[in-house]
């Protein structure tokens, strides 16, 4: 626009016209509006308030200033599919959907311990287990919650895998599968909800790695009802993407204020620490990258505090381990690292809403020896827009005891939601329920 405005013109009548006229000089009124307000939109990184996103100013990164909105970038744009879509039904979602949780005490079952809500779910002992625990709270916290089995539309069947595994009674895998299948039957011989559906409008939540195969042993719970995990990998047998729903797998916060460090402040380019023992693929990471002086990669703990290596690094590495999740992602997400994400086959959490590519990076296994020309790659730009789209969805991957908003309950919800749309049987009314 700058060369719009050099050449300032006397004071002439409006009538006249110069000999040799400039083009610049006759660009329309309405193109240099369009042209200012577009200016003045990228300059600022203005999002719509109705996504409830943040505003983002100039910065200083690679010692030097940048302007977000100096070169157009495909990755400037929203990390949502389609935020307006995706909020309405949502909304039609809190207004309407209705889920029934099952009562042990309905059942007679002696391991109530399994059915009841965790008394402690931020204990850190729960560590990688805390989102299994935390749905249940959060679940019957929520305005879902019916008492009325007939205006259900999901029926939550409430044992916990993690408990199961604690439990010296049912703690071999063997063991667990042969308890829920127990269970699932015991449901379906007295009360008729179930069967109305063969089990598409029942779920059932697991975090712990041995929960993918606590279906097994029952036809209908296994082919038909919906598994809410971690463990959400398309190579998994028990596992079925278009029925079932990737739960984010997140470490036990307390106070879930998110203070981290700005752009110029992050020097490392990217990090990692972790055990190697259990995933090929974390060894080939430690033998190729373990001694680079860019990249903080650990093949253990590292030698200063977990969370310090995320707040000052750009990139952090999620490699898979003996399953496709941990909860490194949302480790990342929450210190403000964006996410490179080296797991095949990993069904990402809320993919239908999300655009990981927006805020994340992801590499194939096999070109793990390409990861730092890959990070290098990257423009600033690029960068900066990943960075920034991390604080729109932070609220996405928290949990709350009593859930707010749009926070990791209500999104596992939508997810349910959305496969709502079942046939049923009628159901019979006289099973004690009003």
């Amino acid at each position: 626009m700058l060369f719009c405005l050099k050449k300032k013109k006397s004071k002439r009548s409006l009538n006249h016209r110069p000999r040799q006229p400039s083009v610049y000089l006759f660009l329309p009124f309405t193109f240099i509006l369009v042209i200012s307000i577009s200016l003045y939109k990228y300059g600022s990184y203005t999002v719509s308030p109705s996504s409830n996103q943040l505003s983002t100013p100039i910065y200083e990164l690679s010692n030097k200033t940048i302007a977000i909105a100096e070169k157009p970038s495909p990755r400037k744009t929203s990390p949502y599919h389609d935020w307006q879509l995706f909020n309405t039904d949502f909304k039609d979602m809190m207004q309407n959907f209705k889920i029934f949780v099952y009562d042990d005490n309905q059942i007679g079952n002696s391991f109530s311990h399994i059915f009841l809500p965790h008394d402690n779910p931020y204990n850190p002992k729960l560590g990688n287990y805390f989102s299994e625990h935390i749905f249940k709270i959060a679940l019957l916290n929520s305005s879902l919650i019916t008492q009325k089995p007939e205006e259900a539309h999901m029926f939550f069947l409430p044992f916990s895998i993690n408990n199961l595994r604690n439990d010296p009674r049912v703690h071999s895998e063997e063991k667990i599968s042969e308890f829920v299948a127990e269970y699932t039957n015991r449901v379906t011989r007295e009360l008729p909800f179930f069967n109305s559906s063969g089990g598409a409008d029942h779920f059932y939540v697991c975090c712990h790695s041995v929960g993918v195969n606590a279906a097994s042993k029952h036809y209908d719970l296994h082919n038909n009802a919906i598994q809410v995990t971690c463990s959400s990998s398309y190579f998994q047998r028990l596992y079925v993407t278009h029925k079932d729903v990737a739960l984010p797998q997140v470490w036990p916060r307390l106070h879930q204020s998110t203070l981290t460090n700005p752009p110029h402040a992050r020097e490392r380019l990217a990090f990692y620490a972790g055990r190697v023992q259990n995933s090929r693929i974390r060894e080939q990471l430690i033998t190729l990258w373990g001694n680079d002086t860019d990249m903080d990669i650990f093949g253990g703990k590292s030698p200063f505090p977990y969370g310090e290596g995320f707040r000052k690094s750009k990139y952090c590495l999620h490699v898979r381990g003996y399953e496709v999740n941990t909860a490194r992602v949302a480790d990342a997400i929450y210190h403000g690292c964006v996410p490179v994400i080296v797991s095949n086959h990993y069904d990402l959490p809320f993919a239908n809403v999300l655009d990981w590519s927006k805020f994340s990076v992801t590499i194939n296994n096999r070109e793990l020896v390409f990861l730092k020309r890959k990070l290098l790659s990257i423009t600033d730009d690029d960068y900066l827009s990943m960075y920034y789209n991390l604080f729109k969805i932070q609220r996405h991957f928290m949990w709350h005891a009593t859930p707010k908003g749009y926070d990791s309950f209500h999104m596992t919800a939508y997810q349910l939601w959305l496969k709502r749309s079942v046939r049923r049987l009628s159901i019979l009314p006289s099973f004690g329920y009003t």
